[in-house]
Parts: C-alpha cells; sequence; structure tokens
C-alpha cells in the first residue's frame, strides 16, 4: 500500500512509547507518548485519508459511508481504530488509533509498564490461579485491555476459554478458546446478536472461564448472573475512575438491562459475583500504573463492603497489610502462606 498514512503508521511503528495516533486533519496529526500529545510536522493527502477509512473498512468487513459514519475496528498490528465520517465533522473524517503495546504478553514481559512490583506480579498471578472473579476499572487511554491481556496470559491451556469482545482486541492464542464478537452497527448482518445474548449463549458452551472485554449495557445483568452460577476466574473491563464508581456503574447498567429487581438485591448480587476490582490510572511520571487492587467483601446494609489490599501512593505501590478473607484459596493457589507476612 502506497498509502501516506500507512506509510506514517508504519514509520511510526518504529518509534518506542506512542500510544495514540489522532488525524484530525491532512495536516493536523497528533501522536500520544507518556501522557503528553506531541504535534507532528507532517502533511497527508486528502484523497488518502478517504482511501485509508474505505480499507480499513474493507478489512474489518464493515460499511463505512453517510450511513454508517462511525467505524470501530483493529489494524492489522492489533491496533484499535475509530473513524468519524466528514458529515459529522464538515471537513475530513476524524481518526484515532490507540496502538496496541507490543511485547507484554505476559508479566515476565513487563518492562516497568504498569509500574508493578514483583510482589504484586506474584499477587496478581495467584488470583488468576485460583479463579477469582475480576473487573478492571479504568478511564480511558489507561491499559484495561492491554492489562486484561496479562491476567489471560497466566490461564492455564487446558481450560476452556470463551472470550466476547465488540472488537478484536484480545490476544490471547490459547488453543481451546472460543472468541465471539459482537457485530457493530456499521457490519453487513441485518439481525445481529446483541452483547447480552452473546453472554447468555456462552453458557451452552461448557466454558470453564468467560472473558467480556469490556461491559458497557445490559449485559451487566447476564454477567452477573454468569460469575453467580459457577463460572469462577471470569473476567471484564469497566469504564470508571475508582472501585467505587466501578461498582456503581455496574449498577447503573444493570439497572438499564430493564429487568425490575430491588437495589438491594443487584449490589448483593454484586458482591456475590465480584472477587476483586483492579483500577488502573495514569501518572504524569510513570505513564500507565495499577491503582489499587480492591476485594469486595460484604454487605453492610444496602452497601457494597471492599477492602484495598493493595495501593498505590507518593511511596509507590505498597500492600496495605489488610489480608483477603479467602487467602487460603490464594494459598491453595501458590501464593506462600508468609505472604503477607513479608511486607
Amino acid at each position: 500500500m502506497t498509502n501516506s498514512i500507512w506509510k506514517l503508521l508504519s514509520d511510526l511503528a518504529t518509534k518506542k512509547g506512542i500510544t495514540e495516533i489522532i488525524i484530525n486533519s491532512d495536516d493536523i496529526i497528533y501522536i500520544e507518548r507518556e501522557g503528553e500529545l506531541t504535534r507532528l510536522n507532517v502533511q497527508i493527502l486528502e484523497k488518502d485519508i478517504h482511501q485509508f477509512c474505505q480499507e480499513v473498512a474493507t478489512q474489518n468487513k464493515m460499511n463505512f459511508d453517510a450511513n454508517h459514519p462511525i467505524l470501530d475496528g483493529v489494524l492489522p498490528d492489533g491496533s484499535r481504530i475509530n473513524i468519524i465520517a466528514s458529515e459529522y465533522t464538515y471537513t475530513l473524517p476524524a481518526i484515532t488509533i490507540r496502538k496496541y503495546l507490543k511485547g507484554m504478553s505476559n508479566f515476565d514481559h513487563l518492562e516497568g509498564k504498569f509500574n508493578l512490583t514483583d510482589k504484586w506480579i506474584q499477587f496478581f498471578k495467584s488470583l488468576v490461579a485460583s479463579k477469582s472473579n475480576i473487573l478492571i476499572s479504568g478511564g480511558t487511554g489507561v491499559g484495561k485491555t492491554t492489562f486484561l491481556n496479562l491476567l489471560l496470559n497466566e490461564i492455564s491451556p487446558t481450560e476452556r476459554v470463551v472470550i466476547i469482545e465488540d472488537t478484536k482486541e484480545l490476544l490471547f492464542k490459547s488453543a481451546n478458546s472460543v472468541r465471539l464478537y459482537t457485530p457493530t452497527l456499521s457490519s453487513h448482518l441485518n439481525n445481529p446478536l446483541s452483547m447480552s445474548a452473546l453472554v447468555k449463549n456462552t453458557l451452552r458452551m461448557r466454558p470453564d472461564r468467560i472473558i467480556i472485554g469490556e461491559v458497557r449495557g445490559a449485559e451487566a445483568f447476564d454477567l452477573l448472573q454468569v460469575m453467580n452460577t459457577g463460572h469462577d476466574g471470569s473476567m471484564c473491563t469497566i469504564h470508571a475512575n475508582s472501585p467505587s464508581e466501578a461498582l456503581m456503574r455496574l449498577e447503573n447498567l444493570f439497572l438499564f438491562s430493564g429487568f425490575d429487581v430491588p437495589l438491594k438485591a443487584i449490589r448483593f448480587q454484586m458482591m456475590s459475583a465480584i472477587d476483586y476490582i483492579v483500577q488502573l490510572g495514569k501518572d504524569r511520571e510513570s505513564g500507565r500504573v495499577v491503582t489499587h487492587i480492591s476485594e469486595v467483601c460484604s454487605m453492610e446494609g444496602d452497601r457494597v463492603v471492599y477492602q484495598d489490599i493493595g495501593v498505590r501512593s507518593d511511596l509507590g505501590a505498597r500492600f496495605t497489610g489488610l489480608v483477603p478473607r479467602h487467602f487460603d484459596k490464594l494459598v491453595e493457589a501458590g501464593l506462600p502462606q508468609d505472604f503477607f507476612e513479608k511486607l
């Protein structure tokens, strides 16, 4: 491909640390590196922008035109791309590309990413091995999908894993896995299945674990049913800026599903279903970081109670000294019995 955008992406692929590429017009192009935007001194052809959009649509088997003006897809290198048509920008299509961080297939190849200590990594590995249900929470661009990838690669290849996403982002390569995708509005399907319908169907697929790329709608109801019916080790991400906000957002999504369930009953299901919340954030010095490891504990009245097992402060990543309620499960999964005594 001789298109100037493909050439630009190829050139940028050789540079480390770039997390976002933003194309606002033919000569207004930014990259994000370590949380800061930098404008590039480059110009691309207008015709190449239009051609690029159509090529990306074809690669993702989607329509992209005035009737299908939003394209959420994936580039060949695994990067996520969003394009909104010129009918809604009144200039050229607006393109946003979130780069996939290569070389981070597991916790042993972090190279300082997420600012994790060896003990935090050991604890995360034990969460996966103990089949804890994990909710990964964070705002935009903090690495929720990347972190979920790290956890997925700790799953034993003997387990059957069903993954549900709206766009292909998770790079899990186990032979004993099935990947399901929800078609977007720009797909060619006349009656596409919803995320909720796919989640329900996974129960008939003999899964050991069910993974949802991001919960953002009515599937929250079905996800909690899955986690409460013996499918331990399930994981998903949610858009929220704190553990408490993650629980609040999940509650709201449950309510949006349309089921008439008392609020206390919803919160009890959440408390019963979720074992841990991993909160991600951004730090000006360290970039993407894990800010909290929170264990969902119990109910006090009609309120879900959680405790922080690990937090990140100005002193760095540290454990609080609180021992998880089901510490015995973590020990059975390989965590040393004296793990919290050596802090």
